[in-house]
């Protein structure tokens, strides 16, 4: 029986305790109040390490059993612990996350081994883990304020699919890392609320259910924007199961998306992918950074 801690951060922590895979304890939430979106936005990394080790303790009580390790997501750039880059926690740039959190632990009497991993790529574990494909590529695309891309089995690599370039077009200036054509700058929430400045996300796609030009043709691009950043994809590492999760992916109209991505990818052999729509799961999520947590100590 292997034992871990998941946690992931996205716009909010959340914990939990597994045993070979399955949700033990009930899951700790940071904030607790799911109306208080921005809550980590201004959290000092300091606090935000506390926090972690905090409910990694709590966690380590609720049963006597080792816990074997303990897995952290969270977006952004991570390597060797450190996150080299997170334009949406942009505070936590270049934090040596696994090393801060270590030192906190010990203070707690807790050695157990830490390892730190993208959050759209514990997703796809937990992904994986849940259809049992932990032997089969799976590839998923992560919908929200950002725009993750993750994939198992783990490669090395940075795997910043948000910020790939869909577009040429210099005026595409809405991403939050600056640059220019990207996908998260016309999918990612922030970025819609940049580009309209008189609606919000939710209206723009409500309004061209009813017709709006402006609106109709936003929404176009989005699929486009996000068919063309899965064909890229498909035509570097070939076909096969995509999924699409995260807080927005209620908005992915999968008949659309298909139709511009067979528009894109005409080779025969690249035209077996299946698209898939998940509900967005907090427990999927830090099932992963577990998952994650304990492959490591494989390597």
């Amino acid at each position: 029986m292997t034992t871990a801690i998941g946690i992931v951060i996205t716009d909010h922590i959340v914990a939990g305790r597994l045993e070979d895979h399955r949700l033990t304890a009930k899951p700790l939430r940071f904030p607790a109040d799911p109306a208080e979106p921005d809550a980590l936005a201004a959290l000092p990394p300091s606090e935000l390490v506390e926090i972690l080790a905090g409910q990694i303790a709590y966690l380590a009580k609720t049963d006597p059993k080792p816990i074997d390790a303990i897995g952290v997501a969270i977006p952004g750039i991570i390597r060797d612990g450190v996150v080299e880059d997170s334009p949406n926690l942009t505070q936590v740039k270049g934090m040596r996350l696994a090393h801060d959190l270590k030192k906190s632990l010990a203070a707690r009497s807790i050695a157990t081994p830490v390892h730190i991993a993208n959050d759209a790529d514990a997703i796809a574990a937990g992904v994986a883990a849940t259809h049992g494909r932990l032997e089969k590529l799976t590839r998923v695309w992560t919908i929200g304020n950002g725009i993750g891309y993750g994939r198992w089995p783990y490669a090395e690599g940075v795997w910043e699919g948000g910020h790939i370039t869909v577009t040429l077009d210099p005026k595409e200036r809405y991403c939050g890392c600056g640059g220019i054509g990207h996908l998260e700058g016309i999918m990612g929430y922030r970025a819609m609320r940049m580009r309209f400045l008189d609606l919000e996300p939710e209206e723009v796609f409500a309004n061209a259910k009813h017709g709006d030009q402006r609106c109709l043709e936003f929404v176009d691009l989005w699929h486009r924007a996000l068919a063309a950043a899965t064909a890229s994809f498909i035509h570097i590492a070939g076909p096969g199961r995509f999924y699409f999760t995260g807080h927005n992916v209620g908005y992915v109209e999968l008949p659309r998306l298909r139709a511009h991505i067979e528009s894109m990818v005409k080779m025969t052999p690249l035209q077996s992918f299946s698209l898939e729509i998940l509900p967005p799961d907090d427990e999927i999520a830090f099932l992963g950074a577990g998952v994650s947590a304990l492959w490591a100590l494989t390597q």
